[in-house]
C-alpha cells in the first residue's frame, strides 16, 4: 500500500505513521485524511501500538484552508464526517495510538491529537484553535474530544480569543500526558509504546474502547459496563497466565516512581 502524503513504517510491534507535508506544516487535506484512515486501519491489523507524528518541524497546522475555501455547505458536512471517520478509527480502533508532537498543533492538528490515547510533546510544541479568527468552527471532533480533555470553558477561551498554549501550559491543563526535553519526542513515544505493547492486547483494547464510552453512561450503567469488561478480560487465557506468573513471583511488582 503506497501513500503520497504520509509515511508508514513497521518497527517490530509499533506502526509509525508520519504526516508528510512539511512544506505546508503538515496541514490536512482530503487526500491526507483518507490516507490516514487507511494507515490507521492497517496498523490495527499488523501492530500492537501506533505512533503518529509530523515530518519536519511541526506536528500539524490543521485544516488545509485553501481546499476548504471552495466547499459548499453540503460538501463541508461530508468533509467533516470524513474527518470524524478517520479520528474515530484512531480513538476506538483495534490498538492504542500515541501522538508525538513538536511545533504547531493547531486546529485540526489538535483535533487529531485529541483522538489518540497518549499525547507526548517537546517544548517547541504550541497549541491553538484559531477557528474564530478564520470565521469557521471545529469540524474534526474537537467540540467533543478537546472539550472533554480541557473543559468546554477553556476551549471556549481558546476559540474566542485565539489564545495559544505553550507545551508547559498544555501539560498543566491535561492536553498532553508527557513533556520531554530536546529533540527526543519520537524516542519518548517509542519508550511509552514499548510499555503499552507489553500489556495484554485484550486489556489494551478494553482500556481504549471501554473507558471513553463509560464516561457517556449513567453511574449505574457505567458500573455495569465495567463489570462486563472486567469479567471479559480476567477470564481470558492470557490473563490467567499473567496472574499465575505474578503469584508465582515470575513477574515484576509495581515499583515507586524514580
Amino acid at each position: 500500500m503506497d501513500f503520497s502524503l504520509l509515511t508508514y513504517d513497521l518497527e517490530g510491534t509499533f506502526a509509525l505513521i508520519g504526516l508528510n507535508r512539511p512544506s505546508k506544516r503538515n496541514s490536512i487535506n482530503d487526500v491526507l485524511i483518507g490516507e490516514l484512515r487507511l494507515a490507521v486501519e492497517r496498523a490495527g491489523r499488523e501492530a500492537q501500538v501506533g505512533i503518529i507524528y509530523g515530518h519536519g518541524e511541526h506536528f500539524s497546522a490543521g485544516l488545509d484552508l485553501a481546499e476548504h475555501l471552495e466547499r459548499t455547505p453540503m460538501q463541508g458536512l461530508a468533509n467533516s464526517q470524513l474527518w470524524h471517520g478517520a479520528f474515530n478509527a484512531i480513538e476506538r480502533g483495534a490498538i492504542p495510538f500515541i501522538a508525538a508532537m513538536r511545533g504547531a498543533v493547531i486546529g485540526g492538528g489538535l483535533e487529531l491529537a485529541a483522538s489518540v490515547h497518549i499525547r507526548i510533546a517537546d517544548r517547541t510544541a504550541f497549541f491553538a484553535l484559531p477557528e474564530g479568527q478564520r470565521g469557521i468552527f471545529v469540524g474534526g471532533g474537537g467540540s467533543v474530544r478537546i472539550a472533554r480533555l480541557i473543559s468546554a470553558a477553556r476551549m471556549t477561551d481558546m476559540m474566542l480569543t485565539g489564545r495559544t498554549l505553550s507545551a508547559e501550559v498544555a501539560e498543566r491543563v491535561n492536553l498532553i500526558h508527557y513533556l520531554c526535553d530536546g529533540d527526543l519526542v519520537l524516542d519518548e513515544a517509542r519508550k511509552i509504546a514499548a510499555k503499552i505493547a507489553s500489556n495484554s492486547p485484550l486489556s489494551n483494547y478494553a482500556i481504549t474502547n471501554a473507558l471513553s464510552r463509560i464516561q457517556d453512561l449513567s453511574h449505574d450503567d457505567g458500573l455495569f459496563f465495567e463489570s462486563l469488561m472486567a469479567a471479559f478480560t480476567q477470564t481470558s487465557d492470557e490473563a490467567v497466565s499473567r496472574l499465575k506468573a505474578f503469584l508465582e513471583k515470575r513477574a515484576g511488582r509495581v515499583r515507586p516512581p524514580e
